[in-house]
């Protein structure tokens, strides 16, 4: 049986991946920092090789977004190495708007690496997780009653990480997936107020959305400890949602599970009902 190794095995969406890959019987093989089945750091290039070894697949995640970090050592030497040890097949997760982005996208070297591989590949452009909101940096304003954010009436249409799991399982496992770029969406876009709403009604707490200023905001991320330049970009982010860009959903979910994607009022029911939010 090929062996399938998930980087970032224990994360949001790479535990998720592994899950489903194991309940289909497949040997899947979690890589990180800590925590997984064998020790992987992408910052610390002589962890590589005993995570890839035997690897048929790999699912690729770059967990380093910072601005001025040198993308050739990471992602593309890795993609190198990969394919050198015997990987046949790769799936990097990527983000919404790579394609249409400048050179100076984090993730834009990634994606070349990938697709100039020789062997397999799959990109996964996905928008803003749904479960930023229970398991990640939104989760503490939602127990506060008060999600500070500075995206005004904007409006993204959040995607469940089990819809992104799914599709990654697939893709490792499954040839018609090569060489397809899927960008990953909910249903319908949301503005950060109503979904502040729906998880209010889900938990019969008053939860409210304020936008806040720009400056405001990234002064409150350093001040929590992020570094300024991450706190920057992930304003820059934000604020892309305030103007409008990137708004409409996608059907690439649809067309890699055949099915649509998860609504987001069905993950708040699900995360509400086990408590993520209490």
């Amino acid at each position: 049986m090929e062996k399938i190794l998930v980087l970032g095995g224990t994360g949001k969406t790479g535990r998720r991946v592994v899950r489903r890959l194991k309940a289909a019987g497949m040997q899947a093989r979690t890589a990180s920092r800590t925590g997984g089945d064998v020790p992987f750091d992408l910052g610390r290039p002589e962890t590589w090789g005993p995570a890839l070894d035997g690897a048929a697949a790999v699912y690729i995640v770059e967990p380093d977004l910072r601005p001025g970090l040198d993308r050739r050592a990471r992602v593309p030497a890795l993609v190198a190495e990969a394919v050198a040890a015997g990987a046949r097949r790769l799936v990097l997760l990527s983000a919404r708007g790579v394609g249409e982005a400048g050179d100076d996208h984090p993730l834009k070297s990634a994606e070349q690496a990938v697709r100039d591989s020789g062997v397999g590949w799959t990109i996964l452009r996905p928008d803003w997780f749904a479960q930023n909101f229970s398991e990640a940096f939104w989760r503490q304003g939602i127990l506060a009653g008060a999600l500070a954010l500075p995206t005004g009436d904007g409006r993204t249409p959040f995607v469940d990480a089990e819809d992104i799991a799914e599709v990654a399982a697939a893709a490792l496992t499954h040839e018609r997936h090569s060489g397809r770029i899927y960008c990953l969406t909910g249903p319908r876009a949301i503005a950060f107020g109503e979904a502040a709403g729906l998880i209010g009604r889900a938990t019969g707490r008053t939860i409210r959305h304020v936008d806040v200023d720009p400056e405001v905001f990234v002064g409150r991320q350093v001040a929590n400890g992020v570094p300024s330049d991450v706190a920057r970009l992930l304003t820059g982010l934000l604020l892309d949602i305030r103007d409008g860009r990137g708004a409409a959903p996608s059907d690439g979910v649809e067309h890699a599970l055949g099915r649509p994607p998860r609504r987001f009022e069905d993950y708040v029911a699900e995360t509400a009902a086990v408590g993520h939010w209490h």
